[in-house]
């Protein structure tokens, strides 16, 4: 996978602007929110829950014989901006844990509800497991 940052742009932190990869397997994998495997929320805080949503998504993918550095594309739905933009920081630490130094293309987007109740956060993802 190769980050792309056309030149003269800023790098961005926390994320690519875009990746390039070459073909392999897709796995496109669905919105995951913040329960477990037997689909309980255990908190109801958006840390814990971006926590075992990432898990969850981490999870499905190694099903598929990926691991987390395959994943090219993640998109948040997010219903709290302010508790996000607050726990910035603890996100980062965990996302840092589970993921490591990979940011793929990420689009962060806000809104008013979720199906879940009481989701905060619902993440999916797109990887590509070279051949």
């Amino acid at each position: 996978m190769q980050a792309l940052l056309p030149a003269g742009w800023k790098a961005p932190i926390g994320y690519a602007n875009g990746v390039a990869v070459e073909a392999g397997r897709i796995v496109f994998i669905a919105g995951q929110v913040g329960w477990n495997a037997q689909q309980v929320f255990e908190s109801e805080a958006l840390a814990p829950q971006f926590e075992q949503a990432l898990a969850n998504i981490l999870d499905v993918l190694a099903e598929a014989g990926g691991q987390p550095r395959h994943i090219c594309r993640i998109t948040a739905y997010c219903i709290d901006r302010p508790g996000y933009l607050a726990a910035r920081g603890e996100l980062g630490a965990i996302w840092r844990r589970l993921m490591g130094r990979h940011y793929p293309a990420m689009s962060m987007i806000f809104v008013a509800d979720l199906l879940d109740h009481p989701a905060k956060i619902e993440l999916e993802a797109t990887a590509v497991i070279p051949r």
